[in-house]
């Protein structure tokens, strides 16, 4: 099952005519598309699932949704050791965080 994970919108672009972004979740930066929520701009958090924002969500809501997800043990894919860090982003599979 994948879920929808928090991330912070860092930066906006358009791609082949959609709205796409780069989201930070933690210390990972992945791409993501932006075209479900047209209202978000740098610096918002989103809810990402499969590659797609899905949902803007506050930054309480993000840090409580993050910390649920660790305690859980479901945040093992976006450990840093495993992909690319800082300003690089992972866009193999759709770049997209499970």
């Amino acid at each position: 099952m994948c879920l929808g994970i928090p991330g912070q919108v860092v930066s906006l672009e358009e791609a082949g005519g959609l709205r796409m972004g780069k989201v930070r979740f933690g210390q990972i930066l992945r791409e993501a598309c932006l075209e479900y929520v047209p209202e978000v701009g740098e610096g918002d958090y989103v809810i990402v699932h499969a590659g797609f924002a899905i949902s803007r969500v506050n930054e309480e809501e993000a840090a409580r949704t993050y910390q649920l997800l660790e305690e859980m043990g479901q945040l093992q894919e976006l450990d840093p050791d495993d992909a690319e860090v800082g300003g690089s982003e992972d866009t193999s599979a759709g770049g997209e965080p499970h």
